[in-house]
C-alpha cells in the first residue's frame, strides 16, 4: 500500500510518500519521497491555495497512493494559522475526491502516539522515531517533510 501523507500548512506544506512490503514484509515501510510546497507570503491567497492545488495533484499523478492521509486541524491559539492550515488541508481532501483517493485523517496527537507510544511526544522524538522506522541515515529535512511522513 502506498500512502502519500500531507502536514498542512499555507507557507510550508509536508509531502511525504511511504509504502508498505507485500506479503511477510507487509509490516515494513519504505520512504519512497519527500518534500515541501513553499508558497510566498507576499502572494495573494487565493493564488497561494491555486499553487498548492496544483503542486498537491502533481504529487498524487508521480506517487499514485492509494491512500491520502491529512493532518486534522486541530485547535491552536493562533485563529490566523489554523485558517491556514484548514483550507490547504481542505485542497487536499478535495484533490483526493478528484481521483478517487481513500482519506484517512488523524490529529497530531494521534499521529505521536503511534509512531512513538505517546501522544505528547516532542518534535524530535516523533523524528527520530520516523528516522529509525524507515531505516534512514538521517531524517528528511526540512521539518515539514517529516511531519509528513
Amino acid at each position: 500500500m502506498r500512502v502519500l501523507g500531507v502536514d498542512p500548512g499555507l507557507t510550508r506544506c509536508g509531502i511525504g510518500v511511504v509504502e508498505t512490503g507485500a506479503g511477510k514484509n507487509s509490516r515494513t515501510l519504505a520512504l519512497i519521497d519527500c518534500g515541501v510546497i513553499r508558497t510566498d507570503k507576499d502572494e495573494s491567497l487565493e493564488q497561494r491555495l491555486l499553487l498548492l492545488d496544483r503542486e498537491i495533484k502533481k504529487w498524487i499523478e508521480k506517487s499514485k497512493p492509494d491512500v491520502i492521509a491529512v493532518e486534522r486541524v486541530f485547535s491552536q491559539h493562533n485563529v490566523r494559522t489554523v485558517m491556514g492550515t484548514a483550507q490547504v488541508a481542505g485542497i487536499a481532501l478535495v484533490a483526493a475526491a478528484q481521483f478517487g483517493i481513500k482519506v484517512v485523517m488523524h490529529t497530531p496527537s494521534e499521529v505521536k502516539a503511534a509512531v512513538t507510544g505517546s501522544g505528547r511526544a516532542q518534535k524530535n522524538q516523533v523524528g527520530d522515531m520516523v528516522k529509525r522506522i524507515l531505516k534512514l541515515e538521517e531524517m528528511p529535512k526540512p521539518a515539514d517533510a517529516a511531519d509528513a511522513l
